[in-house]
């Protein structure tokens, strides 16, 4: 299978670089020529621990760009800054084995997302410099991420230790995912879906948090466009075809009056892909609308993530957008292994944020779903007469189940290198792992109850053992988004089991069966309440134990995280967090995303 399906991505062109900066005591006489070497190789070293181990969305390598030359005082800081502007730098990471004039050295560009690594050693105060720099920053209103080795290094040692190493590649990761959100688009396809509050579009978040706007069509475009063929017909025809061959057809489980004729069942097959295709050209845009004299069209509305409305304006009518959210949430199509678009169902923008949030941060597939039952072992045994004892599952499970954009790649038919199930960015994704998400999936005839206008719904279970993060952004009044995380872990259930408990409730859908680890402390005293503390009816799963990432991140963004088990010592944000507490971080981390405000909110874009 090809990957040629990138020529429809949104990650083409130019993105965003990381800028290293290598500062140095800028006292000449001896101390800074003894020091201009060292720094330049500190700086060379971590370009190269990035480029070896990071990718950008498309899998091209992240590029770094380093300063002409160490940094020693504001003319050079300012000839920096310089160049990290020609060269679209969006992270900033500075590097430093010696002490240097701290206000002098500080990158002060307001959006760039900052971190500070300051050697631990003895010979030359690197670790002084930090402290400096880092308490300048904090007193400028510019929070930076401090990188300090827990171990004494020689000063002639130039490897990178372990636990630095892995601290520079959670900022970058972070502090990309920041920087390509910026000056991109959320399309808003359609409006409100049935009075969900998430689906009512809020465009100062967008814009103040993100750095992103808001994109809006009507509904109509939809249907104009599929009524005109306004979109590439070769296209449509192949990607008919791949459908046919691919998407399995399942059981049909509407009775009486709800069952559909075959004629309409292939009109909706028809009408899903013409869906599918013209979701993905409005997001991105496609160049072959222009020789159809559709230039205009052919531009798209430069957007990284879009949701769909659907219910019920849309689906009492026509075909619903399962298909096309399943396809483009995926890491693959008929034109190959490709980044997945972010697509959320029912329009709802704050679970296409947190999907966009974990895309970034993985560059795999995410699942979108409500978060729809506790199960207890009490709950399992009556509905199933088995009595569950499964080790994940010894608090009960939460079923994860939606109508809509769970990616293929959720059925967990991917392998990570140790055996266990995952989604994984597309480079690296086998043909034996993308035929593996094919069979695992069966697509029925929507329940004609749900979807008056038809359409298609998947169903698969998601292999259990995947480690997996689930998360939630929400609004709240008076106080902005906030998120939630919970780390955790799929769960096989035996097969009697799994019907019981699923024939109960939409069997068409996709289903993950999700254990959250639980610490005792707070939300996660069982799973019962990590359910009955969550902010919303929809959650995102992301592959992995990426809560910490996810944490990170929304720190960047001014973000408070109000319930997360992710242990204290992965917790990471920037190092003026201290200053608002250190004993209760939860607390710590409201103050200081109220105090330092949106990203964007008070510098403008």
């Amino acid at each position: 299978m090809s990957t040629d399906g990138q020529q429809f991505s949104p990650w083409r062109g130019d993105l965003p670089a990381v800028g290293i900066r290598p500062t140095i005591d800028g006292r000449l006489g001896g101390v800074r020529e003894s020091l201009e070497e060292r720094t330049m190789a500190m700086a060379r070293s971590v370009a190269e621990l990035i480029a070896s181990r990071l990718r950008y969305p498309n899998g091209q390598p992240v590029r770094c760009v380093i300063a002409e030359t160490p940094i020693g005082g504001v003319a050079e800081s300012a000839a920096c800054a310089e160049k990290f502007r020609r060269e679209h730098v969006g992270v900033s990471l500075t590097v430093t084995p010696c002490w240097c004039y701290g206000s002098e050295t500080m990158d002060m560009d307001p959006h760039l997302p900052k971190a500070i690594w300051g050697f631990n050693g003895t010979e030359r105060p690197g670790a002084v410099y930090l402290a400096a720099a880092l308490a300048g920053h904090t007193q400028k209103g510019l929070p930076a991420f401090g990188i300090y080795g827990r171990d004494v290094q020689a000063a002639d040692d130039t490897s990178i230790p372990e636990d630095i190493g892995g601290k520079i590649l959670d900022f970058v990761r972070c502090g990309l995912a920041v920087a390509l959100m910026r000056g991109r688009a959320y399309l808003s396809m359609g409006g409100t879906s049935m009075g969900i509050a998430g689906s009512m579009v809020d465009y100062a978040f967008w814009e103040k948090y993100l750095g992103m706007r808001v994109e809006d069509i009507d509904m109509s475009e939809f249907a104009g466009r599929m009524a005109k063929g306004w979109y590439d017909k070769e296209e449509y025809e192949r990607a008919l075809a791949w459908v046919r061959a691919h998407c399995v057809e399942g059981r049909d489980y509407n009775t009486g009056d709800g069952v559909r004729s075959l004629e309409q069942l292939d009109r909706e097959w028809e009408d899903s892909v013409k869906m599918t295709l013209i979701a993905r050209d409005l997001m991105v845009g496609n160049p072959r609308l222009r020789t159809m004299g559709l230039g205009e069209q052919a531009q798209g509305h430069h957007a990284i993530a879009a949701g769909f409305q659907g219910q019920r304006q849309w689906t009492d009518h026509f075909p619903n957008g399962d298909l096309l959210e399943t396809l483009l949430n995926s890491s693959f199509d008929w034109n190959g292994r490709r980044a997945p678009y972010i697509v959320a169902t029912e329009n709802d923008a704050l679970n296409a944020a947190g999907m966009l949030f974990g895309f970034l941060l993985t560059n795999s597939a995410q699942v979108f779903a409500d978060l729809r039952t506790y199960w207890s072992l009490e709950a399992i045994e009556s509905a199933s007469g088995v009595r569950l004892q499964h080790p994940d599952g010894a608090d009960g499970i939460l079923h994860l189940i939606n109508s809509g954009p769970a990616a293929l790649d959720g059925t967990g038919r991917q392998t990570a290198p140790d055996g266990t199930p995952t989604m994984k960015p597309f480079w690296e994704i086998t043909d034996e792992e993308v035929q593996a998400c094919l069979a695992a999936a069966r697509f029925h005839p929507s329940i004609t109850e749900y979807f008056p206008g038809g359409g298609w719904s998947v169903s698969y279970r998601t292999r259990g053992g995947m480690p997996a993060t689930m998360v939630r952004l929400n609004l709240v009044d008076g106080l902005g988004p906030a998120l939630q995380v919970a780390e955790g872990v799929t769960v096989e259930l035996p097969d009697p089991v799994h019907d019981a408990l699923n024939e109960r409730t939409n069997p068409t859908w996709p289903t993950t069966w999700f254990a959250p680890r639980l610490t005792g402390h707070g939300a996660f005293t069982s799973a019962y309440e990590v359910m009955n503390n969550w902010g919303a009816n929809h959650c995102v799963m992301t592959a992995g134990h990426v809560g910490h990432l996810y944490i990170s991140l929304a720190s960047i963004l001014r973000i408070p995280v109000y319930m997360h088990n992710v242990e204290r010592s992965r917790v990471f944000r920037p190092s003026a967090w201290r200053a608002f507490g250190t004993s209760d971080l939860e607390g710590a981390d409201f103050r200081a995303c109220r105090n330092f405000g949106p990203l964007y909110g008070r510098h403008g874009q």
